[in-house]
């Protein structure tokens, strides 16, 4: 029998976030202070999935 391991999200850090975004690092830490883009603090650094950024492009309209 094998098993597979679960998968894993990929994490992406404030850096990669303002690249994706093409916005300074400040703004997405805004955008993470108001909500507007959801994010979660793994191993003491707040992140990004690439699922929060979906969405996040999502709601722009």
């Amino acid at each position: 029998m094998t098993q597979t391991a679960p998968a894993i999200p990929r994490f992406y850090f404030c850096h990669e976030v303002a690249a994706e975004l093409r916005r300074t690092e400040a703004a997405v830490r805004w955008l993470w202070q108001s909500g507007a883009l959801k994010s979660r603090v793994v191993g003491g650094r707040r992140v990004s999935t690439a699922e929060d950024l979906a969405a996040f492009f999502a709601e722009a309209k």
